[in-house]
């Protein structure tokens, strides 16, 4: 019988013959729209980074000053002396920002996604997941207990069918606010009535929504109108938007405090470092004073998406920063990213089991550090090389 060794080396080779192996870029320079990999400059069009604050001044600024009176490590759990004053005032601006009586911050998304439904779900419940949700919601409501379904992609019909099929135990339906590799937004009203009339709650992942869209940046479930009433459970990332690590679930004020004492996730995790909630405090600031960033964002989607139809792109739909470029088979997506590369712009390929099988592609995003040159350089790129590829 095949020992560890012998399965690990035929998975990694079987993966290499599918396109499907998997490797890190190690970046020489900060975050930005250029970046310095393997000493060449590259223009970066892979970034969460969405409004540029990664490596903002008064971003660095708050982490050094953070570091300076607070030290690096946070020492422990937030539940025994890891809670510092940077992590309280960071969960205050956060609720304040998203229009909820608390908030709490946990480690990462993935902590915070499968902690909270780990936490909130319970053996006889039910749990209703997009098909295309971010792997760490699909993983919670696997190992929740609850009994787990899935509904085809953004069919609030087909939900409310899967909804009205359940009655017993209680029922949570979880979304991404935009999904992250195909850059669509959620169709947040019409699933927000659907829980509703099925007495269901709604839990919206925003971690690519939260400070790009909404008034003030407060994210996908505020431009769409919606209330703490309509999403009881809402999760955003720290580390896109805002450019830092981390992440924080808002809700009513029970919601939170359950989680304080029952999500795993949180209890058991040495704190974020109090000079990361400093930075994050930084960035909460910048975003809402500088709604430019925001402004400019939209401008550079608009004019990609323009530029792209007229050479004959085949973009997926999508109005959020995530630009996706369709290209199907996996071998492909990678050649078309290896020609860029070369060319000077750095694009990721997007293949299974991330998405799909089939619809293998470019993840292109735009941020709001980008310029109107740098997007049309982009352009002119990928309409060359596309060319040869698809």
């Amino acid at each position: 019988m095949p020992g560890f060794n012998e399965r690990i080396q035929a998975a990694l080779e079987q993966r290499r013959r599918d396109d499907l192996y998997r490797q890190r870029l190690t970046l020489e320079s900060s975050q930005g729209p250029t970046v310095r990999v393997e000493g060449r400059e590259v223009l970066n069009f892979c970034s969460n980074d969405y409004l540029g604050l990664a490596a903002h001044p008064e971003v660095v600024a708050g982490l050094c000053e953070g570091a300076e009176r607070y030290g690096v490590g946070s020492g422990a759990s937030h539940l025994v002396c890891g809670h510092s004053a940077p992590h309280h005032a960071l969960e205050e601006a956060l609720a304040e920002l998203t229009g909820r009586p608390r908030a709490l911050l946990f480690s990462s998304g993935y902590s915070a996604n499968t902690g909270t439904l780990g936490s909130l779900l319970q053996k006889g419940d039910s749990v209703f997941q997009d098909r295309l949700n971010h792997a760490s919601l699909l993983d919670g409501g696997l190992h929740s207990g609850a009994r787990f379904q899935r509904f085809r992609h953004s069919d609030v019909p087909h939900l409310e069918h899967k909804l009205a099929g359940v009655t017993e135990g209680e029922k949570l339906v979880v979304v991404d606010g935009v999904f992250s590799m195909d850059g669509d937004v959620a169709p947040l009203t019409d699933l927000a009535a659907a829980c509703r009339r099925n007495n269901a709650w709604l839990m919206v992942d925003d971690a690519h929504g939260f400070g790009v869209m909404g008034p003030g940046g407060a994210g996908s479930v505020a431009a769409a109108g919606l209330d703490v009433d309509d999403v009881p459970v809402l999760m955003a990332t720290l580390g896109k938007a805002l450019g830092c690590a981390g992440a924080f679930v808002a809700g009513e004020a029970p919601l939170i405090e359950s989680l304080v004492q029952s999500a795993r996730n949180y209890i058991y995790t040495t704190a974020l470092p109090p000079a990361v909630a400093s930075a994050a405090l930084a960035a909460v600031r910048l975003l809402t004073t500088e709604a430019w960033r925001r402004e400019h964002l939209e401008q550079l989607i608009r004019r990609f998406r323009a530029g792209a139809e007229a050479v004959g792109l085949p973009l997926m739909a999508s109005t959020s920063a995530i630009q996706p470029l369709l290209v199907g088979d996996a071998g492909k997506a990678l050649e078309l990213s290896a020609r860029l590369r070369v060319a000077g712009l750095l694009v990721g390929a997007i293949r299974p089991p991330t998405v799909p099988a089939g619809t293998s592609r470019l993840r292109i995003t735009l941020t709001a550090a980008h310029s109107e040159q740098q997007v049309d350089r982009l352009l002119e790129v990928l309409a060359e090389e596309a060319a040869q590829v698809l």
